[in-house]
């Protein structure tokens, strides 16, 4: 399995579909699925029935997933490229805009 670029707790921004230019957190990601979950962003409407778990029943919303390359990571206000190199023997991650390191 290759590496991901995008990890959980990174700054991102949509590049495409309906909520391109948009900024988040990502909460969550699929490695099998190549998708993620970001924060307040393609909000999805589920519509449950009264039970004896939930006996209001009601509306929730809640964050759908969306493919990982519809992201990009934010470095300050820019989006960038994200790289690899080896860096004091560790394998870094490195943002191709300005070569400095991710975390």
């Amino acid at each position: 399995m290759s590496t991901m670029k995008i990890k959980v707790g990174d700054n991102v921004r949509f590049i495409t579909g309906k909520d391109k230019g948009r900024e988040g957190k990502v909460l969550h990601i699929d490695r099998k699925a190549n998708r993620v979950v970001v924060e307040g962003i393609n909000m999805l409407t589920k519509h449950n029935k009264q039970s004896a778990k939930n006996p209001n029943g009601g509306i929730i919303h809640t964050e759908g997933s969306i493919d990982i390359s519809n992201v990009m990571l934010l470095k300050g206000d820019k989006t960038t490229r994200v790289g690899f190199e080896v860096r004091d023997g560790k394998k870094v991650r490195v943002a191709k805009i300005d070569g400095s390191v991710i975390d």
